[in-house]
């Protein structure tokens, strides 16, 4: 996810007795960085790296990471993630060396949602969750930005917060269509 770094030009004031909280609509604008989420939903377990940018590179530090520091006994993850150009194994092969792109690789089952489908994608949902819960402000630094969206982790971790996930196989049928071989009867 892309968020705009914004900070106040003026201190917004806070509510008073008999007055409402007043804020400048003026504001600075401080440029752009990433966070790329992470989300297990059967552990109820959420990550986020906070970037400057969402490069290939970025991208593939973030499965290092995942890899080596989240899971680093796993002999498998499957990922599941939206068809993005620069997350493909190949951007492993641009961050690293090849004999380190080739472990990460393998210790990935790799599954894209649709085009146009990452709504399917359940770490989606979560980032619609933390722009709601805890993006929807003025955030005018990246060191402000990772300090916040870990608190908002660490607190929905704490909470075992789940994703209320409806869409069954036959909703799937009739939504997705299109994607399934038709049979034809003559």
């Amino acid at each position: 996810m892309c968020k705009q770094l914004i900070a106040d030009v003026r201190d917004p004031q806070p509510a008073l007795p008999g007055l409402a909280a007043r804020v400048d609509y003026e504001y600075e604008r401080r440029g752009m960085c990433s966070a790329f989420m992470v989300y297990a939903p059967l552990e109820k377990w959420r990550g986020v790296r906070v970037t400057g940018q969402r490069t290939a590179q970025h991208w593939a530090q973030t499965i290092q990471w995942l890899c080596d520091e989240v899971y680093p006994q796993a002999e498998k993850l499957v990922l599941v993630q939206d068809n993005l150009n620069t997350r493909t194994p190949a951007s492993l092969y641009e961050a690293f060396t090849p004999e380190e792109a080739m472990r990460l690789k393998e210790r990935i089952e790799w599954h894209y949602t649709p085009k146009h489908g990452s709504w399917l994608n359940m770490a989606e949902i979560e980032i619609g969750v933390a722009q709601h819960q805890c993006l929807d402000r003025r955030i005018g630094d990246q060191a402000t930005l990772e300090k916040e969206l870990g608190a908002w982790c660490r607190k929905r971790n704490a909470a075992h917060c789940g994703t209320d996930w409806q869409f069954t196989t036959e909703d799937a049928r009739i939504k997705l269509k299109r994607l399934y071989p038709s049979t034809l009867l003559t």
